[in-house]
């Protein structure tokens, strides 16, 4: 059953600490029903600082990292060491402080990998149907940020996506131009979505997605298959909270 909660939190350390009790506590039940869970982080500040936090916490709690498939919401299209690339900041973060298997990491291509921008997203949209066999491409538990413009993931505002598994973005209204990023229908395919959303000038957005019932903003267009979840903060929820 769809269900939609917003949690208020004080401010980003505070997102980052109750969306790391709510990762933890999802994982732990999706591993002991499934044997396996795939989650998709995301980026951004506080996507990171959520990481950090998760990092300090998962030694000390039941969830078998070994049973974790670790995938990305969106990346941006540039060289594998780019110290822009979400996978880059994940493993200083998280990623690297864990044992993973290299075949639970589903990092997306980098531009140095000898491929354009339209192969690598025919290449990983392979990949990921390869990983999913005979079921449907789905993940267990997928972290959003926002945008001010209210973008998720490389889903811009105003723009015309593919309904395919990937998208490809070859001129971001924010840099760097080109992005591999989760199509809405992959995102919204989630059996739980997490939002971790924090700052001032969030707040508009925020507003727009949660009070108006035809806002047209990417993240309003979100919607998990079970539970989907905002965490805000006092400063992006300012004008939410007081209406």
């Amino acid at each position: 059953m769809k269900s939609v909660e917003v949690r208020k939190a004080v401010n980003a350390l505070d997102v980052a600490t109750k969306a790391t009790d709510e990762i933890l506590q999802t994982l732990q039940e999706v591993i002991h029903a499934k044997g396996s869970a795939h989650i998709a982080l995301t980026g951004g500040t506080v996507g990171i600082l959520t990481l950090e936090v998760l990092a300090k916490a998962l030694p000390t709690s039941q969830v078998h990292v070994s049973k974790i498939h670790f995938w990305w919401g969106d990346e941006r299209f540039v060289a594998s060491d780019s110290a822009d690339r979400n996978a880059n900041q994940a493993r200083v973060a998280l990623l690297d402080s864990l044992d993973i298997a290299p075949d639970h990491l589903h990092e997306f291509p980098s531009a140095d990998d000898n491929l354009d921008l339209q192969v690598a997203k025919g290449q990983f949209a392979a990949h990921i149907k390869a990983v999913f066999g005979d079921s449907e491409p789905r993940m267990d538990l997928t972290i959003l940020g926002m945008g001010p413009d209210g973008h998720v993931a490389s889903l811009f505002p105003g723009e015309q996506h593919e309904n395919e598994l990937i998208v490809s973005v070859s001129d971001s209204p924010k840099p760097p131009a080109q992005r591999l990023s989760f199509s809405m229908h992959l995102i919204s395919q989630s059996e739980k979505i997490i939002f971790v959303v924090a700052g001032i000038d969030k707040a508009e957005a925020v507003e727009s997605v949660h009070k108006d019932p035809e806002c047209k903003l990417p993240a309003a267009q979100v919607s998990a298959r079970g539970d989907t979840l905002w965490i805000i903060d006092e400063a992006a929820g300012a004008a939410f909270w007081s209406c």
